[in-house]
């Protein structure tokens, strides 16, 4: 994995910033909501569903499963970064922590499967990394295969130089045929047009801008003609994995809501594909004025809408389609095949001799010529080595 690729991560994660300084509240049996539930419309969406069921993998920097917020509602997965941290680490499961909690307040019956594939470090030196197997591609296998419904990815961007890995292309594909829906977040730089962020970037991906209070894109939040949708990320309360609850800026908790909202559609019907999910969802957003908008996708995610959509949802335009020709190839009928007529070969048969005695005698001309030429050379400067001749 490109050395750079999990600084870029944990960097977008963390700042714009991320977590800002305040006063933790004590800690609550649920996680306590700011503005976030009325936008996304949670009360309603909240009456017919909330996610029983449904795992959400968060590949993160690991979780606090301890945390009142938390408690009985994590399992935690391996550790694919395997750097020597352990829960306690100042630089272990802070991010993870708030984004699991972010999912758990829109889908508080949802299981959470926590993943390690970053850590809370806000930079990184290139020894700190060891070439290797991509550890996002690891954890998005890791979670397709143990179950998860959707996989919620709040890292990418570019400060410094997010990059396509074939790996995580190879899980993603995975992740796709198991039927697996994959959440993104955009990144948190600012102004930056289109500079391709990965995971956000990835084909199938549901790439997550930020907004701020009355749906405006927030500052941080990067401009991408490939952003899908947008959700609340300014001032998110969220869970501290050192207790408590503090606000959060940034493109992850957008995703993390939105990885909530998620999980309450299939909550309602497990049967949905990655392709109706998406297709809902950029359906019944809050539409920006014109239409499409890269500065926030589809729109503000509308998750009582979404749930409501549940019901009837699009044709799955990614299924399998019988194929209704032969099953074979065959001669096509009513038509006559072209014969062609024999070849006459003695002409060719004499052309092609002529042609060979004449290469013949050019070869000849052109050995005579050497050798004269190699008589001449030795008799006018001597032996090529000294001795006797």
């Amino acid at each position: 994995m490109n050395r750079r690729r999990l600084g870029t991560l944990v960097v977008a994660a963390w700042l714009g910033p991320l977590l800002c300084t305040a006063t933790a509240t004590p800690a609550q049996a649920d996680t306590p909501t700011s503005w976030e539930a009325r936008a996304l419309g949670l009360s309603s969406a909240q009456r017919t569903t909330k996610g029983d069921g449904v795992k959400v993998a968060v590949l993160d920097s690991g979780v606090e499963k301890d945390h009142p917020a938390l408690a009985g509602k994590v399992t935690t997965g391996p550790d694919f970064l395997k750097d020597g941290l352990r829960p306690g680490d100042p630089r272990w499961g802070g991010h993870g922590t708030a984004m699991a909690s972010d999912v758990l307040k829109v889908a508080p019956k949802a299981d959470i499967l926590s993943v390690r594939v970053i850590d809370d470090k806000k930079e990184h030196d290139p020894d700190d990394w060891k070439t290797g197997p991509s550890p996002v591609a690891q954890g998005i296998e890791y979670a397709v295969d143990h179950g998860a419904d959707v996989i919620s990815m709040s890292l990418g961007g570019d400060s410094f130089g997010s990059s396509f890995n074939e790996e995580e292309t190879k899980a993603l594909a995975h992740a796709a045929y198991k039927g697996v829906t994959v959440v993104a977040s955009a990144g948190n730089d600012g102004d930056v047009l289109n500079d391709s962020s990965y995971p956000a970037g990835y084909p199938g991906v549901i790439a997550v801008a930020a907004v701020q209070q009355g749906g405006s894109r927030a500052e941080f939040s990067t401009v991408r003609t490939y952003n899908t949708v947008a959700a609340p990320g300014v001032g998110i309360v969220s869970a501290k994995n050192t207790g408590g609850y503090a606000p959060v800026n940034g493109t992850s908790p957008a995703a993390a809501l939105t990885s909530g909202v998620v999980a309450l559609m299939l909550g309602k019907d497990p049967e949905l594909k990655p392709s109706q999910v998406r297709a809902i969802l950029t359906k019944t957003a809050e539409h920006p004025p014109g239409g499409y908008d890269p500065r926030v996708g589809h729109g503000v995610v509308n998750a009582a809408a979404a749930v409501r959509a549940v019901s009837d949802p699009p044709a799955d335009g990614a299924a399998p389609a019988e194929h209704k020709g032969r099953s074979q190839l065959a001669s096509p009928t009513d038509v006559e095949p072209t014969v062609h007529p024999p070849m006459e070969t003695a002409p060719l048969a004499i052309g092609l001799a002529a042609a060979g005695v004449g290469l013949l005698m050019v070869a000849g001309a052109v050995l005579v010529s050497r050798a004269g030429r190699r008589r001449a050379a030795t008799s006018a400067v001597g032996p090529r080595f000294p001795g006797p001749q």
